[in-house]
């Protein structure tokens, strides 16, 4: 996704064209068949992603959480299919992934769905359960968490390296192998991971995805990419904080910048987007949601 500059988007919003409803209408209309096209393209695409071949898990995981000690087999809480989010917590953090947060805001309400329709959501990670229990508490979250870090199950589903894969260029994620700086020195990046379990326990790997396809999840990316801004960004999600570290409480910006010939229509115009100087990823001290700079491997990206 192009990225513009704030000078860029003041020049674009200023520079707008204005014009009567039916050159309008002729506008948007060649946009919905673009936007149909999309549509198929993306039904076909899940059509596809059902067709995939399965894997057998052979491997015994355990996990950690409010209920204990639980098998993969048990995450399923009697529902045939799994989704798993991998959220970047690592062992020695204190808090989690600012872009994973941002994408956990999102799972509670459509998990209200989902677990009425044979689908088990559960988010996965490395930290030790009291801190992910905690962390959970203090963002408001319902939904399964659990710690994998008796286990290798967030090595295994690659999302989560050990510092001599990342240092020897031997880390996969997103099914290519990445090399150190391609990594950020990140030993956590997020994905998900699907499972299926039939009628004799066997549990099927059928699915996994990590980067940008993670962004599917996240229903605040589609309400702004309608908007004239769209995503607002310099960086990949450089604006998103832990819903509890806005620091403007939602208030609206103060700039303004009027499309050109029409000086009573005012668009909002913030310097929000501007980013302060990239930040280590997605550690403890760290607010912007991004892995490097251009990274490949951007958090939540």
């Amino acid at each position: 996704m192009k990225m513009e500059t704030l000078q860029e988007q003041t020049d674009r919003l200023s520079s707008q064209p204005v014009v009567s409803h039916d050159e309008w209408m002729t506008a948007r209309k060649e946009l919905v068949r673009k936007e149909k096209e999309l549509t198929d393209m993306m039904d076909a695409v899940a059509e596809e992603r059902r067709r995939l071949p399965w894997e057998l898990v052979e491997k015994d995981y355990t996990f950690r959480g409010p209920r204990g000690t639980q098998t993969l087999s048990e995450l399923f809480d009697g529902r045939s299919q799994l989704i798993i989010y991998h959220f970047m917590f690592a062992p020695d953090w204190e808090e989690g992934c600012p872009g994973c947060s941002f994408l956990a805001d999102h799972i509670d309400g459509p998990n209200l769905h989902l677990s009425h329709h044979d689908v088990s959501f559960v988010v996965v990670s490395r930290g030790p359960i009291e801190k992910l229990e905690a962390y959970k508490k203090r963002m408001g979250w319902k939904f399964h968490w659990v710690s994998s870090a008796d286990s290798d199950f967030n090595f295994d589903y690659q999302a989560s390296f050990s510092p001599e894969q990342v240092s020897a260029g031997k880390a996969i994620y997103n099914f290519e192998t990445l090399t150190e700086e391609d990594c950020g020195g990140m030993t956590e990046l997020p994905g998900t991971s699907v499972f299926y379990k039939d009628e004799k326990g066997r549990i099927y790997h059928t699915y996994s995805s990590y980067s940008r396809a993670g962004d599917i999840f996240i229903g605040a990316h589609q309400f702004l990419d309608v908007t004239p801004k769209g995503r607002n960004e310099r960086t990949i999600m450089d604006w998103v904080r832990r819903h509890d570290k806005y620091e403007d409480k939602g208030a609206a910006p103060e700039k303004a910048v009027a499309p050109r010939d029409v000086e009573d229509t005012h668009l909002d115009q913030t310097s929000q987007g501007q980013s302060p100087d990239n930040q280590e990823a997605c550690n403890k001290d760290s607010e912007p949601a991004i892995a490097g700079k251009d990274s490949k491997a951007c958090c939540c990206n």
